[in-house]
């Protein structure tokens, strides 16, 4: 007896028959009657949409929401269907639907601006690392194996790893793991330095500072190094205070503009 083989079942072989519904719809002229006849068409097509939907689950968007965004994509594609080009309409939705669902991902839920081609090196590579790592063992697949897998080169497969990262981002006000006391990312970033910029500021006048006549540099010293005022100062090298005012005055305006005509 001869055994029959069961043909394998389509994904969509429970879509309605829809056909003489479009013809309708392209002999209509717009109006309320093509409107209706559309929306009959799309509840019709609604579980396919949603099952397509569903294939996104568990990537950052909610059930329900997926299920909006194929919705427009199913809305779009009864709009531009035309059955006279010969094509079934599962074989144009199915795409238009995806395609809306992908966009959906790219333009609102990546939380860094990602272009387009990495998008899709972060896709292929996400797939491809699951698709490896249904093993006994369950380990995580390194870049020559994903490569080998998909025939990307392993720099196109670094890249697309790379972007993992990247399709949501953590606050800088998330807790450290394995911290009790609040310690959060933020906590771990660096500031800038005041002293710096003082110490950029003495090595650009070090030099200067050498060639000065001995009493200037003298006077400079007391007063900046050593905190001493100008009238101590002064006692000190037998000079009125007001002659020390004006020569600390001049020289710092003097290392001033040769500093900053050297870094010019």
């Amino acid at each position: 007896m001869t055994s029959v083989r069961a043909r394998p079942r389509h994904p969509h072989d429970d879509a309605p028959d829809t056909d003489a519904a479009f013809h309708r719809i392209a002999a209509l002229s717009d109006g309320p009657a093509k409107e209706a006849l559309r929306e009959e068409v799309v509840r019709a097509w609604m579980p396919m949409a949603e099952r397509l939907a569903l294939q996104f689950r568990n990537r950052g968007e909610t059930t329900e929401d997926l299920r909006q965004v194929a919705m427009v994509g199913l809305v779009k594609a009864v709009r531009r269907y035309d059955p006279d080009r010969g094509s079934a309409f599962a074989s144009y939705a199915v795409p238009t639907v995806i395609g809306e669902v992908k966009r959906h991902f790219r333009d609102h839920l990546w939380g860094l601006h990602v272009p387009r081609r990495v998008q899709e090196l972060r896709n292929r590579v996400r797939t491809a690392a699951r698709e490896l790592a249904r093993t006994p063992d369950d380990r995580v697949p390194g870049a020559a194996e994903i490569a080998a897998h998909t025939g990307m080169s392993e720099e196109d497969v670094r890249i697309g790893m790379e972007a993992l990262g990247s399709f949501s981002t953590l606050s800088l006000d998330a807790e450290l793991h394995g911290a009790d006391d609040g310690y959060a990312l933020i906590d771990t970033l660096g500031a800038t330095e005041p002293s710096y910029e003082r110490v950029i500021q003495r090595e650009s006048v070090r030099p200067r500072l050498r060639a000065l006549p001995d009493r200037e540099r003298e006077i400079l010293y007391l007063r900046f190094f050593c905190d001493e005022t100008q009238s101590r100062i002064a006692d000190r090298l037998g000079l009125s205070q007001m002659h020390v005012s004006r020569l600390i005055s001049r020289t710092c305006a003097k290392l001033g503009e040769e500093a900053g005509a050297d870094a010019a």
